[in-house]
């Protein structure tokens, strides 16, 4: 049953910061680690985001970026991972990474996907309200199932901490530099026990330091 956990958004190729991030979590004994896909299309390299999942036992599930490498899709946008870019540990891990995991805390399910359950195209943004929400099909029947006590996902890049009756939406933001709204490459540490998010964000001087950006409180 998870107590505590280290969370990592898309990762898209950052391999330098994917290792801090997993070094980091290894110095303070955070265990296990979750990231919730598109960790292909970047400027990094594919191979060594594959290798440093592998070696820290990250649980992974795969998000658009990757349906879209195997369905051989969008294969012309700007730093598009193309096949010949990895070598077959990478293809055949990807290629066996679930769409979503179920897990257990102390307060009930978890759902880690990248949208929201098998859908990695939806997006659940922190300023969505009134309609958005209403209209968020797969989000309306997570809310309506009440099987899960929280969702951890990705896909916007918009670290977050939202309620819904019973259901507590955790996004993970991203690695990738220069995110949406200009935030900086994030990860994060959940504790379960303590019902708190804590994300760091890497030092724009020396990205090799990091930083406790912001605390966020779940109940």
């Amino acid at each position: 049953m998870l107590t505590k956990i280290g969370v990592i958004g898309d990762i898209h190729g950052e391999s330098f910061l994917l290792e801090i991030a997993l070094k980091f979590f290894e110095v303070i004994n955070i265990n296990p680690i979750l990231t919730v896909g598109d960790i292909l299309d970047g400027e990094g390299n594919i191979d060594h985001c594959c290798e440093l999942l592998q070696k820290y036992q990250v649980m992974a599930v795969k998000g658009n970026h990757e349906r879209w490498f195997f369905d051989n899709h969008l294969r012309q946008l700007k730093n598009a991972t193309q096949l010949t870019d990895i070598n077959e540990n990478s293809y055949q891990y990807l290629a066996n990474l679930p769409a979503t995991k179920v897990l257990e805390t102390p307060e009930g399910l978890l759902l880690l996907c990248h949208g929201l359950d098998t859908d990695d195209m939806i997006k659940l943004n922190p300023d969505d309200y009134g309609y958005a929400i209403e209209s968020n099909l797969p989000l309306q029947n997570i809310i309506n199932d009440q099987k899960y006590r929280f969702v951890i996902n990705g896909h916007t890049h918009l670290r977050m901490v939202r309620k819904f009756e019973n259901l507590t939406i955790i996004n993970a933001g991203s690695l990738k530099a220069k995110s949406n709204y200009n935030r900086r490459p994030c990860f994060s540490i959940v504790d379960f026990v303590k019902k708190i998010v804590e994300y760091y964000e890497f030092t724009e001087a020396e990205e090799k330091h990091i930083f406790l950006a912001e605390t966020l409180i779940f109940d």
